[in-house]
């Protein structure tokens, strides 16, 4: 057991660099470090926009004017994207930006972040990230760290360490401060200007009272002459930042008003050592343990700050303004650290109108954190839960998370400005796909027009949890399929708690509706494409088609592939596919022309056209095929009491197919497979052939 045990200590140390990690020398050992990597000494701001471009960046071209980064540290891959973000892209270059601003020492470095959104919209989530962020950088080589602790040598060389974990550059006095560091990396061959932020961002600040207190005695003691303070009284220490261990970050939230004191933030006296020292002002006889204490060098968060005590948001003035706390009996205290808060709508509207909070007001960076409203997106949330991956005791069906999924984004959508555009094909447009007349340009200009988008509507909580209803309100079902939750989503709104207006829980049933409306279509060609799954054939058709749309709108002709003869387009296959979408005679050249549009801007992206990307393009085409094949099965003989052994043949070979390409299971498939038939069954000629 102890060759076990060792060999597991020895593979801890291998893998996690230990002995760096716990690392302890000399004040001088340490200059010799700040001069190899100048970036030990970074503010807590520099550190946390660092730390988030390290983990790698990728650029997106969000239309001709415009492009977006993605930061690959929201998603979370060290967690298995447990708490990775999704669909906020824009947000989170906001909130990067800020960073990178306040990295430079420019305005948000003096101010509090306020992350401001809906409930559920992730900004818990995002500075949950955050903090993970940081403990990790603080043990990588990139993100390291030091503090340093007293050596008391009148008691057998105990150390004190300093109660903040400052920078131990602040030992050095702050009028010889920048010439120290300044010769220091030219002995090294490095020069200022090549630093990436100003050497003034690392240097500024003093010391806490406590070590400001054990300094000045050591001061008196060599009559002035700090050398010997440096070289004998001082060790450094790499710092490891941790949550768990109140290194570094800070958390405070509401509290009853009676329960709520003012040196949870700032510290408090000590009166078992007041005896021992003689006084509460002596600040060995204070506990600097408050939460701007613990997280400097680091985060302090504050849960629904805007629900704190207008006391408590006072102590915020000074502490992001000039980076100063006020600890009872004793003078300012110098703080680096991000203040991090997050509150939501009605909250907020209580500061902007509370007359006597200007001050708060004019020291906050308001970030906007809305709900998700692109449907891609939202599904990845759910799969994050009930996604093929999680063991759920039962199946779930195709589009049983992407209808609840977009019911929730339905709710969360300005209704559309344009008359011919429904909400639905707003939510289809913002998830990428083309609908005649619409481009890039006027998705941005839709949302545009909507400024509060996202900003109300469905949380992901709710949604999740009628999942959640779903999968275990049927005990006896093999699989889960989405009217089951579309069902429960339609119920939970009776009691919905967010809910007050009878209006807008109408709207929400309304559109349940509309979203089973929709996932009817969606089935419906399914089971025609798996009756005509003949990708090939698809292929052939869509080239065809192209060939002679091309052919139409360049006036040429076509060269006839068996006799290579030159034809004229063939307007009897471009009406018979244009058809199957309803494209009437007049709007013929129209379409071809916006599809041929729709080719070029695209190589104008440099970017290949796929006809599966022009949602109605494929639906004409693969309407156009299942009609030239449908004959070879009858759907509507599933509703019927004796089915042939041809027929049952034939429907097992599509209910494999279902299986094979779509994700459904035996039971999903029969389902769907009736739900179809009983729809052709019952004479529904809406968009059915």
């Amino acid at each position: 057991m102890t060759d076990l045990i060792s060999k597991f200590a020895q593979r801890h140390i291998g893998e996690h660099n230990i002995p760096d990690l716990y690392f302890t020398g000399t004040f001088s050992e340490y200059v010799q470090i700040f001069a190899r990597n100048p970036l030990v000494a970074r503010n807590a701001f520099q550190r946390a926009y660092d730390m988030i471009v390290a983990e790698g960046t990728e650029e997106e071209q969000i239309n001709k004017d415009q492009k977006i980064i993605s930061y690959k540290f929201f998603d979370d891959v060290y967690n298995e994207g447990r708490d990775a973000i999704f669909g906020l892209k824009e947000m989170l270059n906001i909130l990067v930006n800020v960073l990178k601003s306040a990295a430079m020492g420019l305005g948000p470095w003096r101010r509090v972040l306020l992350l401001h959104g809906p409930v559920g919209s992730s900004k818990s989530t995002i500075v949950r990230l955050l903090k993970a962020g940081f403990e990790r950088y603080s043990r990588t080589d990139a993100g390291a760290l030091y503090t340093f602790s007293w050596i008391d040598s009148e008691n057998s060389g105990e150390l004190i360490p300093c109660p903040m974990h400052e920078e131990p550059l602040r030992l050095i006095p702050i009028a010889l401060r920048k010439d120290f560091a300044t010769e220091t990396l030219r002995a090294a061959g490095k020069k200022v200007s090549d630093l990436p932020y100003p050497l003034e961002t690392f240097l500024w600040g003093e010391l806490c009272p406590f070590c400001r207190r054990l300094y000045t005695d050591k001061m008196r003691l060599h009559r002035g002459d700090f050398g010997p303070i440096l070289q004998n009284d001082i060790q450094v220490q790499r710092f490891l930042i941790s949550e768990i261990d109140r290194r570094g970050i800070g958390t405070f939230q509401p509290k009853d008003e009676k329960n709520q004191d003012a040196t949870e933030l700032t510290g408090d006296i000590n009166y078992r050592k007041v005896a021992e020292y003689g006084s509460d002002t002596d600040p060995r006889a204070f506990n600097f343990d408050g939460e701007f204490n613990i997280a400097n060098r680091g985060l302090i968060e504050f849960i629904e700050v805007l629900k704190l005590e207008i006391a408590f948001l006072y102590d915020l003035l000074g502490a992001s303004q000039e980076h100063k706390i006020k600890p009872k009996k004793f003078a300012q205290t110098d703080i680096d650290e991000m203040i991090l808060g997050h509150t939501n709508e009605p909250e907020y509207r209580k500061l902007q109108s509370n007359e006597f909070m200007e001050a708060l007001r004019d020291r906050t960076v308001k970030i906007d954190v809305p709900y998700v409203t692109v449907l891609e997106d939202e599904i990845k949330i759910y799969q994050k839960d009930y996604g093929p991956n999680k063991d759920l005791g039962k199946h779930v069906a195709p589009h049983t998370l992407e209808m609840a999924a977009m019911w929730a984004v339905l709710t969360r959508l300005d209704e559309p400005k344009k008359a011919n555009l429904t909400k639905l094909q707003k939510l289809k447009l913002y998830n990428g796909k083309t609908l005649p007349g619409y481009t890039k340009d006027n998705v941005k200009e839709l949302r545009e027009e909507a400024v509060n988008e996202g900003m109300v509507g469905i949380s992901p909580r709710y949604a999740q949890d009628k999942i959640s209803n779903a999968l275990v309100s049927h005990p006896h079902d093999n699989c889960l399929n989405p009217f089951m939750v579309l069902d429960e989503l339609d119920e939970g709104l009776r009691h919905h708690s967010l809910i007050s207006s009878d209006d807008v829980r109408k709207s929400y049933k309304a559109l349940i509706a509309t979203v089973k409306e929709e996932y009817e279509d969606i089935v419906k060609n399914e089971v025609q494409r798996a009756i005509a799954a003949d990708e090939e054939a698809l292929g052939r058709l869509a080239s065809n088609y192209l060939d002679n749309v091309k052919a139409y709108c360049l006036k040429e002709k076509v060269r006839n592939k068996y006799t290579g003869q030159k034809e004229e387009p063939d307007e009897r296959l471009m009406r018979s596919v244009e058809q199957k979408i309803e494209i009437p005679e007049s709007r013929k050249e129209d379409f071809r022309r916006e599809i041929m549009n729709y080719i070029g801007g695209l190589a104008l992206e440099s970017k290949p056209f796929d006809f599966r990307s022009n949602e109605r393009l494929l639906k004409a085409l693969e309407l156009k095929l299942f009609e030239d094949q449908k004959d070879s099965i009858k759907l509507t003989n599933l509703v019927s009491v004796a089915i042939d052994s041809d027929t049952q043949a034939k429907i097992d070979v599509v209910k494999s197919r279902l299986i094979k390409n779509y994700g459904y299971c035996d039971v999903c498939a029969t389902d769907v497979l009736n739900f179809v038939a009983s729809i052709f069954a019952r004479g529904d000629a809406r968009k059915t052939p």
